[in-house]
């Protein structure tokens, strides 16, 4: 059986409680907290389904870990991705890049976090 390349992701954070807000914010969503884990460590992931498409992940707060602006990039599958980009300011984020055309592979927005991560939101439309 062939499977996505992509099983899990960690988006690593500083501020965890304010990391939260930022994706429940843009992306409508509500994180549920993994744990116990470890001691000092944190993670909240984001709604999956073990048997759907994609990836599963979760928003991580560990020690020596930093929050990169050029590390791993994670895209956010959405309806229109200028819809939760539109979020992104009043979520306490920037955009660095508003809604582009990627041809055949639809359209993307890129936009900074409050931890100081590249992120990217995805659409066909």
């Amino acid at each position: 059986m062939a499977e996505n390349a992509v099983r899990w992701f960690e988006i690593y954070v500083q501020d965890m409680a304010r990391a939260r807000r930022f994706y429940e914010t843009v992306l409508g969503v509500k994180l549920e907290q993994l744990g116990p884990v470890g001691q000092d460590l944190e993670m909240w992931a984001f709604q999956m389904s073990p048997d759907g498409p994609g990836a599963g992940g979760a928003l991580v707060r560990a020690p020596g870990m930093p929050s990169t602006p050029g590390g791993t990039m994670v895209y956010f599958g959405c309806e229109d991705c200028a819809v939760e980009g539109g979020r992104v300011e009043a979520a306490g984020g920037r955009i660095q890049r508003e809604k582009m055309s990627i041809g055949q592979y639809g359209h993307i927005v890129l936009a900074v976090d409050t931890e100081g991560n590249l992120i990217g939101l995805h659409s066909m439309n």
